[in-house]
């Protein structure tokens, strides 16, 4: 059978595909949990043969056993690492973006979906306070938003500073693991600088050490990068004196938002983040606490004419590409893109800015309750205060290989999800709430286990 025809087997095979995605919308979500590749092989064998399986079947070892083998990241007591809740309306829409083939690398091919997508990007410039000409991408994930925000960061600092050979990157010593991984794509050296007594880098710190590097070396730094909300703890850097601090040295001012920048539609929350105004560009997850599908990293910058000229690829077939419309591929580390900020868009379109405040809202007051139930129980003590929904705490008297062996357990009986972390060399354990079905009474079931 030719594999492009849409024959009755295919039509059949629709309708089954669609029946298992409405299950799944529908019903709660399952946990489930891992296994080994040998087990799978036994049970599965080598799904790829030179005679196919059939569309029924293939299907059928992928719902009852592979899709069993993976943890559902929006189920609501799965709150590791930083899980995803998207919305029904953004998981649908994204069979739609699927089945309808668009192409979002170019203005070109995809007009109407860029429009959609800058539209969504429009309003998270408008809630950090970005003015009319800032503008975007949405890529992968964080690890490649940062890295092309500091790519055109050097490019604009190789500019003003022709002369200078060794570059820098100066951030926290609690950021993201993305940033020493661009430091080491792009071979430049990376000044961390330690945060304060409030867990948090300032302007006066950053300026100092800055300044040091520079009358000691011939290392200068091209960008600062500060936290707007840390992944294992929810810590925003002081935006407001680090900005200042680094635009006084006439350096790019970036801002890793990728999961607590999507509290500034919180307005409980919103002046924590306080001089993100003055990024340079930023970037922030949707599908890490905007409720989107995975993946979509909005990466905004002030001056995206920087951006362009930075990343836009030259070659014969593309020149018909380069004119004065807003071609996605311009602005970031890729070329071809699937439009992956549009099941985002339909979703904030459908639903409406104020139905996100109000779920944003709710995963913060959960988040505080969290916090006021392992502040009461008895073995338990909170390693901060929360800023936004990462509740981080310790079991008293446990050590790492306990709070592995509770963890394996806890998967296990499908109570939940959380894998231990670690803070200042010792093991936590913390709850990431960025999914509005995530109760109470889920948090309470956990803690009842230790």
């Amino acid at each position: 059978m030719p594999i492009h025809n849409f024959t009755p087997e295919v039509e059949a095979l629709a309708q089954e595909i669609l029946a298992y995605s409405l299950h799944r919308l529908k019903d709660d979500p399952p946990l489930d949990g891992p296994r080994t590749a040998e087990d799978l092989f036994n049970e599965v064998g080598n799904t790829i043969t030179a005679k196919g399986l059939g569309g029924h079947e293939a299907l059928e070892v992928f719902t009852n056993v592979l899709a069993k083998a993976c943890i559902s990241t929006d189920h609501p007591r799965n709150l590791a690492f930083i899980p995803s809740a998207p919305t029904e309306y953004s998981n649908l829409f994204d069979l739609v973006v699927g089945a309808s083939s668009l192409y979002g690398g170019s203005w070109q091919e995809g007009a109407g979906a860029v429009f959609a997508e800058n539209q969504a990007l429009r309003w998270i410039a408008d809630l950090a306070g970005l003015p009319q000409s800032a503008g975007g991408v949405f890529v992968q994930g964080g690890t490649n938003g940062n890295l092309s925000a500091l790519v055109a960061a050097r490019a604009d600092a190789r500019k003003k500073f022709p002369n200078t050979s060794r570059w820098a990157i100066a951030c926290s010593a609690e950021a993201h693991s993305s940033i020493a991984s661009a430091a080491h794509i792009m071979d430049v050296e990376l000044l961390k600088i330690e945060p304060g007594a409030d867990r948090k880098i300032h302007g006066d710190e950053v300026g100092a050490a800055i300044d040091k590097l520079h009358a000691t070396s011939e290392v200068r730094v091209f960008a600062v990068v500060a936290t707007g909300g840390t992944t294992n703890l929810g810590i925003i850097d002081d935006l407001e004196t680090v900005g200042a601090a680094t635009h006084a040295r006439d350096i790019w001012f970036h801002v890793d938002g990728a999961y607590g920048l999507a509290a500034l539609c919180a307005p409980s929350v919103r002046a924590k983040f306080n001089g993100v105004e003055k990024a340079d560009s930023l970037i922030v997850d949707p599908h890490k606490w905007l409720f989107a599908p995975f993946d979509a990293c909005a990466l905004i910058y002030r001056n995206p004419e920087i951006a362009k000229e930075t990343h836009t690829q030259h070659a014969s077939y593309l020149e018909t590409l380069h004119d004065d419309s807003w071609s996605p591929s311009d602005y970031a580390i890729h070329l071809t893109r699937r439009v992956r900020g549009l099941p985002f868009w339909f979703s904030l379109a459908a639903h409406g800015t104020d139905a996100y405040t109000e779920a944003m809202e709710e995963t913060l007051n959960v988040a505080h309750s969290a916090a006021d139930l392992v502040r009461a129980h008895p073995n338990l003590e909170l390693v901060m205060e929360p800023e936004l929904s990462i509740v981080a705490f310790k079991r008293k008297g446990w050590k790492a290989a306990d709070y592995q062996k509770w963890s394996n357990k806890l998967l296990a009986d499908q109570i939940g999800f959380i894998p231990p972390s670690s803070d200042k060399g010792e093991a936590i354990l913390r709850f990431a709430i960025v999914n509005p079905w995530t109760k109470v009474s889920d948090i309470s079931m956990i803690l009842d286990t230790l």
